[in-house]
């Protein structure tokens, strides 16, 4: 049964992208599916997925980040001024509705995607690097991530940092902390390795859990704006995200990184923890800004896809030296 698991896990994070994309698909169809991913439901799933991040992280990883401090400082400022400002810019090039703009700035100020480092791994990144980005985002995001939405969306709505700060706490930090405890005590035993092997499929099983609730969600706005609101969001969650691949490289490129950090940074900057921002849309905007989970939703999807084909095209197309 276990070695089933396990194949299935690693079915599921290898084809991450198609398994979002057929879930999403399938709940455009058959929305009620996943009404019952709402509200603390949705809050106990993202902190599970927060929880599988946990137990991959050991103490080499906080040595590794206590080791190369300059490094990632770099990385984290970069990933909280790059994609909230170019989020910001997109909502005032596309005129967007007050929901709408709500939604991709959320995107833009939450933290690294959990699954940046299966794509850093995939293309010869710099792993340790990832990780450690993810990391410290990640820890910092309660404190950052409201102030930045406060900052950028304060003026067009009320923004009540105090609850996104708890909410971020209790749905990553809790779950991070305790998965890193969890492996640092039985991370020797075999059984907990056996646990940690299939944890992966059941992490991208939630998150497609959570993108279907969300369709659930806003299936009738969806459904009564057609093709016009998917194509306009999809634009901006599309630019959003590949000018984040362009302008992390290119941090890369200006502090003289090696090639495999400027892949690592790259893919740090641009994908984003949307399973997060969806969870604090549908916690905190969507009672006066329904749609504003609408970019949040095809973000989740569309990073882990944008993701698996940028680090295809590092491996494909990048000659250079691995350092």
């Amino acid at each position: 049964m276990i070695s089933i698991l396990q194949r299935i896990s690693k079915l599921l994070s290898t084809y991450t992208s198609l398994f979002i994309i057929a879930v999403a698909i399938f709940t455009m169809f058959f929305p009620k599916t996943f009404s019952w991913v709402v509200g603390n439901t949705q809050t106990l799933i993202l902190g599970f997925i927060m929880l599988t991040m946990g137990l991959t992280l050991t103490t080499n990883d906080f040595r590794i980040l206590a080791s190369r401090p300059l490094d990632i400082l770099i990385g984290t400022l970069a990933q909280f001024t790059v994609m909230p400002l170019v989020a910001y810019a997109l909502t005032r090039i596309f005129n967007l509705d007050t929901s709408l703009a709500i939604g991709i700035i959320l995107v833009g100020c939450c933290p690294g995607g959990v699954s940046s480092n299966i794509m850093s791994f995939l293309c010869k990144g710099d792993v340790a690097f990832s990780v450690g980005m993810t990391t410290v985002s990640t820890l910092l995001a309660p404190f950052v991530t409201p102030l930045l939405v406060l900052l950028l969306a304060g003026q067009s709505v009320e923004v009540n940092t105090l609850g996104m700060f708890i909410n971020i706490l209790i749905v990553t930090i809790i779950p991070v902390v305790v998965g890193f405890a969890l492996n640092v005590w039985l991370g020797h035993k075999s059984n907990f390795k056996t646990i940690q092997s299939i944890m992966p499929g059941f992490s991208v099983v939630g998150l497609a859990c959570i993108v279907g609730g969300v369709i659930f969600s806003v299936h009738k706005p969806l459904v009564d704006n057609g093709l016009v609101l998917f194509l306009l969001t999809f634009a901006v969650v599309f630019c959003h995200n590949t000018i984040g691949y362009l302008l992390g490289f290119f941090v890369g490129r200006v502090f003289n990184f090696s090639t495999a950090k400027r892949r690592t940074i790259s893919i740090e900057v641009g994908m984003q923890n949307a399973g997060l921002a969806t969870n604090l849309a549908s916690n905190f905007f969507m009672a006066t800004n329904p749609l504003a989970v609408v970019p949040c939703a095809i973000s989740c999807a569309w990073h882990s896809i944008s993701g698996t084909i940028l680090a295809g095209i590092f491996l494909k197309f990048g000659k250079e030296k691995i350092d």
